[in-house]
């Protein structure tokens, strides 16, 4: 696969000035309690995955504070793993890879004059969908932040939703779009990407048969620092 280009390279999603937090507890999927200069406070986790690596107890994050009114006093949007930054955000990857598309900045996807966000097609509604001489592509965008002895695997916890866009996309490449699902690995340590085979055997099945049936699957690690989020490298995937 040809690396990443330049352009895409240096579009990036910056990120709001943050303060650093100890993370103590998960209180449901988008809560979570954080010390900030010895004070305890709530905090919004923008994101519905386990992050059990990344979100335990005595762990550092970087939160932003919240607008007055909201449910929690600030927002988490990094956290730290040994000396690697990961972004938490599950739906920065979708903001990132828009712009990188409105760009043209993907050589892969060269040739299209349109981009839409949130296209329905079948039940499912797909991230991107792409237009123009080069015919029509649905795209689903992946966010990983789980990485495991240099291997990014996902999903950290069974996503029935998941594998069921895997499936449509599948569907679409024999209605004559091209399909493509793009695991944008919100980190800079991950060599490679898997499935997550232990944890959902269902979602790396369905991979396997949509990669069969001619859905394209990239990965792509990030370039992560406290003031924004870039693409760095194509990584291999391995299904």
């Amino acid at each position: 696969m040809n690396g990443l280009n330049k352009s895409a390279r240096e579009i990036a999603i910056p990120l709001p000035e943050s303060v650093e937090a100890i993370f103590l507890e998960r209180k449901n999927r988008f809560v979570g309690m954080v010390e900030v200069a010895g004070k305890t406070y709530p905090a919004h986790v923008p994101s519905s995955g386990r992050m059990g690596e990344l979100l335990f107890p005595g762990n550092t994050v970087y939160v932003t504070p919240m607008p007055r009114g909201m449910r929690t006093r600030y927002r988490i949007h990094l956290a730290c793993f040994g000396e690697t930054l990961v972004s938490v955000d599950s739906l920065l990857p979708n903001r990132l890879m828009y712009k990188v598309m409105a760009d043209s900045a993907l050589q892969q996807f060269s040739g299209y004059q349109e981009i839409k966000k949130e296209v329905g097609y079948g039940k499912s509604r797909f991230d991107l969908y792409l237009k123009g001489d080069a015919g029509r592509c649905l795209i689903e965008v992946k966010s990983v932040t789980l990485v495991d002895d240099g291997i990014a695997k996902f999903p950290d916890a069974p996503s029935e939703r998941g594998a069921k866009h895997l499936l449509e996309l599948a569907h679409a490449v024999a209605d004559g779009f091209r399909s493509a699902v793009i695991f944008v690995v919100q980190r800079d340590d991950a060599a490679s990407f898997s499935p997550n085979h232990v944890t959902d055997p269902h979602f790396a099945d369905c991979l396997r048969q949509a990669a069969a049936a001619g859905v394209e699957a990239y990965a792509i690690a990030c370039e992560i620092t406290k003031s924004s989020v870039k693409l760095k490298e194509y990584i291999p995937v391995y299904i």
